[in-house]
């Protein structure tokens, strides 16, 4: 029941740019399955109401479909391919931000009892779902708000913190749960994740960065393996390769220059590198990205 006025609305209110009047919801319709592309996964509730896609985060692989969920609560490197979409049938979906200041005044509101006990360790920084039906209702309300502009300021924040409490007190709630506190396992793993993307270009040592995000050496590398799916260094490779794509992008006859302006010192190495993530060398990826090919598919379905 909610599956159907979910398609109705987001086929009704999707842009080209998947933007939308309400702070922090886009809207997505896609209208074919290209090949795998990487991007960021950004901190998010994703919800498929037609279609499929699947995500790659370093070995592990997520596949969502129509009325599942997708919570990412780390910005992580992703490689997404929508499976089922077409032009008599596009993938829709709805994306929503989740800000750790939110879920943390939720937290803050709710008893102790309230909440579900989180488990020890940090949770991955992807996890898949089915949508219940109290969280799709919810989806649902805060879409009708595009139809009416005089409740929305009003009701809008409302009802996106329902959405919120439904995904904290839910399956996946440990993941979001713990990007509202500032000491747990996934908010050091965090603070990690984004010391390394404002760095990527710069060598480091992993006990290092360790010591930036509070953690002795092996805790660290264990919540990132579990958060990440990769090790600190591999994780910087995947940001170095991302960046130097889309620099080349502006500026396809550079391919040593954005090497070297990402971390490689050695251009054959860059080149290598780059064909095994993308599957072609940089200087003919540059060319099928000024075609229009490969662009960014992210988390949002």
């Amino acid at each position: 029941m909610y599956l159907e006025e979910l398609r109705t609305l987001l086929a009704r209110h999707a842009r080209s740019d998947w933007s939308t009047a309400i702070d922090g919801v886009r809207i997505s319709r896609v209208d074919r399955a290209d090949p795998p592309t990487p991007s960021m996964s950004g901190t998010v509730l994703a919800v498929i109401a037609q279609g499929a896609k699947r995500l790659a985060l370093g070995d592990r692989v997520y596949e969502y479909g129509a009325g599942q969920y997708l919570v990412a609560s780390v910005d992580l490197p992703v490689t997404g391919q929508f499976t089922q979409a077409g032009p008599e049938q596009p993938a829709l979906g709805f994306g929503l931000a989740l800000e750790p200041s939110a879920v943390a005044e939720l937290l803050m509101r709710a008893g102790p009892a309230d909440t579900p006990r989180s488990g020890s360790g940090a949770p991955s920084g992807i996890a898949v779902s089915d949508a219940p039906p109290a969280m799709l209702d919810a989806v649902v309300r805060l879409l009708r708000l595009l139809d009416e502009p005089r409740d929305r300021a009003v009701l809008a924040p409302l009802v996106k913190r329902e959405i919120l409490w439904r995904l904290i007190t839910g399956e996946q709630g440990a993941a979001v749960r713990q990007l509202g506190l500032a000491d747990s396992g996934l908010s050091h793993v965090s603070r990690a994740v984004r010391w390394i993307r404002e760095h990527y270009a710069e060598p480091f040592r992993v006990e290092d960065v360790a010591r930036l995000a509070g953690m002795s050496v092996s805790a660290f590398y264990r919540h990132f393996q579990a958060v990440t799916a990769m090790s600190p260094i591999q994780f910087q490779k995947q940001i170095r390769l991302q960046e130097a794509r889309l620099l080349l992008a502006t500026h396809p006859g550079d391919v040593t220059g954005v090497g070297h302006r990402v971390g490689y010192d050695n251009p054959s190495q860059f080149s290598r590198e780059y064909r095994r993530q993308f599957g072609a060398p940089p200087s003919r990826d540059a060319a099928r990205l000024r075609d229009g090919v490969g662009a960014p598919a992210g988390v949002l379905p």
